[in-house]
């Protein structure tokens, strides 16, 4: 048994054990995603049932869905803990955000297989009927999303371009939300919101995340972006992709019907370039395992940034 394996479970409480299976603090953080797409299309806020409903159901969503990712994907992890590489033996880089509280509990036996179930189960009940209580189209979106996180986490050995597969799910919340205020929102908009988060997930999450287990996925065989396509190409698409969700966050700041001021799309690109351009030219650069996590943490941040402006922008207005 590897050390990682051999911590006693209670050390971190047994909550910690279930937050850390869905990611919880990334998944607060995603939450402001779909609340910044909702703003944006609607104007402003909606009513206070709704706004409760469309948090509740946001957060239960999330907490599902990076529970089914872990599930699904338990036995590779295992795995991978297993090889008793150095990089897993004293664990991720300091400050990943995805083991805040513990890294992949399930594969390191700190839950039972049934504990981890039951608790996707729960919250992908509860996300499924708060989604349809606010329009049946968002759970049909989140059924959706369900699926294509398992699809996507079934073809790790298949082929690199299952990314495009999570860069579909991560957008898949934001449109929901757009539907949860508005039964048809036009296509233009749903356009512009899916290109921006599609990006930035691709270039700011799914590469940095990968490249953080690199040497563990090319022991496995397991086709990632930076695997397939070698770091420098790897880094160069991350660029790319994170440059070009930044100009789209800032014209979608711009254009949407919520009428932010001209400061809010210069906020959106000073925000975006620090958030995401600059660690992107860094892990471009250096080809760093740390600079790869430092992309991943600066780049989650991005949204709530996003979301932070425009309302700072919407209290400024107001005045």
């Amino acid at each position: 048994m590897s050390k990682v394996t051999s911590e006693p479970t209670l050390a971190l409480g047994r909550w910690k054990i279930y937050l850390a299976l869905s990611r919880t603090p990334h998944g607060l953080l995603d939450i402001a995603t779909p609340v910044l797409a909702m703003l944006l299309w609607l104007g402003g806020f909606p009513s206070f049932g709704t706004m409760i409903l469309g948090l509740f159901t946001v957060f239960a969503g999330y907490t599902a869905v990076y529970a089914i990712n872990d599930i699904v994907d338990y036995r590779v992890d295992q795995a991978r803990f297993r090889t008793e590489r150095k990089s897993e033996v004293e664990g991720p880089s300091p400050g990943y955000l995805d083991a805040i509280f513990i890294r992949h509990p399930l594969a390191q036996g700190k839950m039972t297989l049934a504990q981890a179930v039951l608790w996707a189960i729960f919250w992908g009940a509860a996300a499924f009927a708060g989604a349809w209580s606010l329009n049946p189209v968002c759970a049909l979106l989140l059924t959706l999303g369900v699926v294509l996180e398992g699809i996507y986490c079934k073809l790790l050995t298949v082929s690199h371009l299952r990314a495009l597969i999570n860069g579909v799910v991560k957008t898949l919340g934001p449109l929901a939300a757009v539907f949860a205020v508005d039964p048809a929102p036009a296509a233009w908009f749903m356009a512009l919101l899916f290109a921006w988060v599609f990006l930035w997930e691709i270039g700011g999450q799914n590469i940095p995340a990968d490249w953080h287990d690199i040497e563990e996925d090319r022991d496995q065989g397991a086709k990632t972006i930076p695997v397939a396509l070698g770091e420098s190409k790897a880094s160069g698409f991350s660029l790319g992709c994170l440059s070009g969700s930044v100009l789209t966050g800032v014209l979608l700041f711009a254009v949407a019907p919520l009428n932010l001021p001209l400061p809010a799309s210069l906020a959106a690109l000073v925000l975006g370039a620090w958030l995401c351009v600059q660690p992107a030219l860094a892990l471009r650069r250096s080809k760093l395992r740390n600079d790869a996590s430092a992309l991943f943490n600066r780049a989650s941040y991005y949204p709530a940034a996003m979301l932070l402006a425009a309302l700072v922008s919407m209290v400024l207005r107001s005045v």
